[in-house]
C-alpha cells in the first residue's frame, strides 16, 4: 500500500532536497533560528509536500497550481541560499551544490506539471 505521490521522482527528489537543506540549516548561527533557517526549512519542506498535496483528489488544474507552488517554494529556497552564501553561512561548494539541486528540481518539476493532463 502507498499513496501515489510516493512514487513520483519529483517528489522523491524534493523530499531527499529537503533532508540535504536541513543538515545544511544546522550549521546556522543560533541566532538565525526563526529567521533564515526558518524560512529556508519551510521553503525546502513545501516543495514536497505541496507536490503530495496536490496529487491526492484533486482536478489536473488543481494539480497544476500545487506544482507551481512548489516551483515558487524551489525560487524561495536559492534566494535563502544566496543569502546565507553572503552571511557566510555556507561555503561556495556546499552552496553550487544545492543550487544546482534546486536547478534540476526546478526543470524536473516544469516538465512534470506540462505532461499533468
Amino acid at each position: 500500500m502507498s499513496f501515489k505521490f510516493e512514487k513520483l521522482l519529483i517528489w522523491q527528489k524534493a523530499m531527499d532536497f529537503g533532508e540535504e537543506i536541513f543538515k545544511v540549516s544546522q550549521s546556522f548561527p543560533k541566532h538565525e533560528r526563526y529567521n533564515l533557517s526558518s524560512q529556508l526549512l519551510r521553503a525546502s519542506d513545501s516543495i514536497a509536500l505541496n507536490i503530495s498535496e496536490g496529487s491526492i483528489e484533486q482536478s489536473s488544474a488543481e494539480f497544476k497550481r500545487f506544482l507551481g507552488y512548489s516551483i515558487r517554494s524551489i525560487a524561495e529556497v536559492v534566494t535563502c541560499l544566496h543569502k546565507a552564501k553572503r552571511r557566510n553561512y555556507i561555503d561556495n561548494d556546499h552552496f553550487d551544490k544545492l543550487y544546482k539541486d534546486s536547478f534540476d528540481l526546478l526543470n524536473m518539476t516544469l516538465a512534470f506539471r506540462l505532461k499533468v493532463k
